[in-house]
């Protein structure tokens, strides 16, 4: 393998190029240098890549755990452990659901159990407009005022599904409070610390985002003032519509690019084309061997 580090704007960790990798005969040694790149700069890019669908999950099981997506709709039809983004009509139906992760988030914040790592196959991209928004939710911590540290410190995050749900096709003409009502039974609250150690490199992770965190409570599971998630929000870029923040990092791809990213630190959010060009990527989540925090 051989490796190119990307040049930081920041300080924050993003990004190493990796060139001469066979996913095909990959080894365990060279899975755990890859893990160890992914600690340690949060997003590594496999390039020239050509896998099918179960080569790519046999590549993220060497990973650790793969995950299966809790909602049936998203599962690519040759391997259910593959959540599909597409906007593409294939004899007249869509595989998987289109324009996913336009809003700032971690992978499964609003589970129990949140991933490790995230692993993104584009197969179809955009010519024009096409990518991911990043922040370092490490850097984020340590950039914050330190009146907002004090602040957040020993807080727990509230997360749920309940704003981006995407309705279903079985849930057309289903009154709204039944649909509430399932969702809130299927995907309940999960409470996160609002900061934690990650296991590996040892940094203060700031765990809130746009999309999923809904409160703040302290020590008494009582609410905080909700300035206070607001203000958070603001400091670590993602109230920023015009994306300039320092923070926020862009990440473009190609067809033959494999991203895989550190999930406990990285928030994101997908930069989706205006305009009606096909658009398709694979995802797949792990759980490596470490607890989440």
């Amino acid at each position: 393998m051989r490796f190119e580090y990307a040049k930081n704007i920041s300080n924050a960790k993003y990004g190493v190029n990796i060139y001469e990798f066979d996913a095909k005969k990959s080894s365990m040694e060279q899975i755990n240098k890859i893990k160890e790149l992914i600690y340690n700069n949060n997003i590594v890019v496999l390039k020239n890549q050509n896998l099918t669908p179960k080569e790519y999950v046999n590549l993220g099981k060497m990973f650790g755990k793969v995950e299966t997506y809790y909602e049936s709709m998203y599962h690519h039809p040759e391997e259910k452990e593959i959540f599909v983004s597409s906007n593409i009509n294939k004899n007249g139906k869509n595989t998987g659901v289109p324009k996913t992760g336009n809003f700032w988030h971690a992978d499964y914040a609003f589970m129990e159990n949140p991933f490790s790592f995230t692993l993104i196959y584009p197969r179809i991209v955009p010519k024009k407009k096409r990518g991911t928004y990043f922040i370092d939710m490490a850097e984020a911590y340590r950039n914050l005022p330190p009146e907002l540290k004090d602040n957040v410190r020993n807080l727990t995050s509230c997360h749920s599904v309940r704003r981006y749900f995407k309705i279903r096709p079985s849930d057309v003409y289903r009154p709204i409070c039944d649909l509430l009502e399932e969702v809130e039974n299927k995907t309940p609250p999960a409470f996160h610390p609002a900061t934690f150690t990650h296991p590996v490199t040892g940094e203060t992770i700031l765990y809130i985002s746009e999309a999923t965190t809904y409160e703040l409570r302290n020590a008494q599971d009582h609410p905080v003032n909700r300035d206070l998630l607001q203000r958070l929000l603001e400091a670590t870029g993602q109230l920023d519509t015009t994306y300039q923040n320092p923070l926020i990092h862009m990440q473009t791809f190609s067809e033959t690019d494999l991203i895989i990213w550190d999930n406990r630190r990285m928030i994101h959010r997908s930069l989706h084309t205006n305009t009606p060009e096909p658009a398709e990527s694979h995802r797949i989540t792990v759980y490596d061997e470490y607890p989440f925090c």
